[in-house]
């Protein structure tokens, strides 16, 4: 008898094991795992997957997302401590024409938050400052690196291996879950943003799934859907990007980007790798030439190349010839939040501004950086409501790195495209001449663009000091009835540009911050 207990009870045990790998089997197959660098990417928060469709451990903050803003993000707040559940549309290796160049002011954010190692072993190049071309003319225009450890500087690189790294940074965060999936929608109760319902696949099928947290943060401007839900987006596309890679060309300038004022418009080169310059090609308006058909190779042979320096010329041929090109519309969005309880959005789900510059991801950390000191003393982040009000500073805190480079951004491309009317290209001729003074006068406008120095003041200052230069060469040696009318049309011009753009990103936030009442929030009592 004891010997059939005996044989029962291990028959029993047997069975409850392979029922126990089989079920552990099942969860796993249901965690959606995307490549990074050829490698699996863990989910390192396990979720149990359950019957109803709903996935989630109590995670504290939901990012959708993982790009630039969403993967720092997500390390940053987990590094706080947060559980941080990241679902994202596709984990494979991005790759983008734009979001190759950042900017100082950037990397220093990017070692503020610990992330700077994300830029080593991607083959990314030091980036010293810009070379400005025009009519055969160039000017070098450093960063004003001096205050600062050597280390400092911009950084080029192909976007989708700085992505990868990140991704990897986060995925070895065991608070952090990395999970491929298309979010569709935001789930609301009265008002509030309780989580996400998503989609993601499994067994090949696929499957709708929520997932709950106190906060969601959208950090992928894809999910137009959802900005809509959070803000009052107006997008604006001024131009599209034609995009080349030029293969073991060397630049004039080496370590610094090269902006050529072509016509009719800029064209920029930068390395993002040891043997690769990236040419970016500006376009005006939302309709470029078909690259099908051949009318863009065509375009770009006689009417970009022929306005290149003779360096530039052979290699940019030769990019035409291999093909690969690619374009890419230049977005613009002025911030527009609603607050809304439960959510919150940034990167380019929250503002864009024209790439002319390279200051997206600049922006993006910033914010990234504000937001964490915000959060930071909190510990329970369950009172929506009071916790919305709180972010509502999160607005105004970020505005003077926002503003500064959103307005230098949008008043840098129109001053650097050629136009018809002879105020407009007076003040594009001012700005090169202007830059090309040296000294304060260089170093104040780049270290603007840089992220060094975000002073909207600052900013305004340099632009009208522009206007008025290129007014004053007008004048001298002997001013004439013509010459004055088309100074007087050129400060005319200047306030047409850089006015709406200011007032789109508020006038009172930019340079009044501390006049708006959200900046003086304190955090929620606990």
């Amino acid at each position: 008898m004891g010997s059939d207990y005996l044989f029962g009870a291990i028959l029993a045990s047997l069975l409850a094991a392979i029922l126990l790998f089989r079920s552990r089997s099942r969860v796993k197959k249901a965690r959606i795992r995307g490549e990074v660098v050829g490698a699996p990417l863990a989910s390192t928060v396990e979720s149990t997957v359950e019957g109803d469709g709903c996935s989630g451990e109590g995670a504290d903050i939901i990012v959708v997302g993982a790009g630039v803003a969403g993967s720092a993000l997500a390390y940053t707040l987990a590094q706080d401590g947060r559980k941080v559940h990241v679902i994202e549309r596709d984990l494979t290796e991005p790759d983008r024409i734009v979001g190759e160049l950042l900017q100082p002011g950037g990397y220093l954010k990017l070692v503020e938050l610990g992330l700077q190692d994300c830029v080593e072993e991607i083959d990314a190049q030091r980036v010293l400052g810009y070379a400005l071309f025009k009519d055969g003319q160039n000017t070098k225009l450093p960063y004003p690196l001096e205050k600062f450890h050597s280390d400092i500087a911009g950084r080029s690189f192909h976007n989708g291996r700085f992505i990868q790294r990140m991704r990897e940074k986060v995925s070895s965060l065991p608070n952090v879950r990395l999970e491929q999936g298309t979010v569709t929608t935001l789930l609301e109760e009265n008002g509030t943003v309780k989580g996400v319902i998503y989609k993601t696949k499994i067994n090949g099928e696929d499957l709708p799934r929520k997932a709950y947290a106190p906060l969601t943060i959208v950090c992928d401007g894809c999910f137009s859907n959802l900005r809509r839900a959070l803000c009052s987006p107006k997008v604006d596309v001024p131009s599209c990007f034609v995009g080349l890679v030029l293969e073991n060309c060397k630049l004039p300038f080496p370590n610094h980007g090269h902006v050529i004022l072509a016509d009719p418009s800029p064209i920029l080169f930068y390395p993002i790798s040891s043997t690769e310059v990236r040419c970016l090609v500006d376009v005006p308006g939302q309709k470029v030439p078909s690259i099908a058909n051949g009318e863009m190779a065509n375009y770009l042979r006689t009417v970009v190349a022929p306005q290149l320096p003779p360096e530039l010329y052979g290699s940019f041929i030769g990019a035409i010839e291999k093909g690969n090109i690619r374009t890419h519309p230049n977005r613009s969005m002025p911030a527009a939040p609603h607050p809304t309880p439960g959510a919150l959005l940034m990167g380019d789900a929250f503002n864009m501004r024209h790439p002319l510059t390279g200051g997206g991801m600049t922006v993006a950390l910033s914010d990234i950086v504000v937001l964490r000191n915000l959060l930071k003393p909190l510990r329970n982040l369950h009172d929506a409501s009071s916790l919305c009000k709180y972010l509502e500073s999160f607005y105004t805190l970020r505005k003077p790195v926002a503003s500064t480079i959103n307005t230098l951004a949008g008043a840098l491309y129109k001053v650097f495209s050629a136009s018809p009317d002879k105020a407009r290209n007076e003040m594009r001729q001012a700005c090169f001449d202007y830059l090309s003074l040296g000294g304060v006068f260089s170093a104040g406008p780049i270290s603007l663009l840089s992220g060094l120095n975000p002073r909207p003041l600052s900013l305004v200052a340099h632009f009208f000091a522009v206007a008025i230069y290129g007014v004053g060469r007008l004048l001298v040696p002997f001013p004439s009835p013509n010459r004055m009318w088309i100074g007087a049309r050129l400060i005319s011009g200047a306030c047409g540009i850089i006015f709406p753009i200011i007032k789109a990103e508020g006038v009172r936030q930019m340079f009044f911050p501390a006049m708006v009442p959200a900046y003086y929030r304190a955090p929620p009592a606990k």
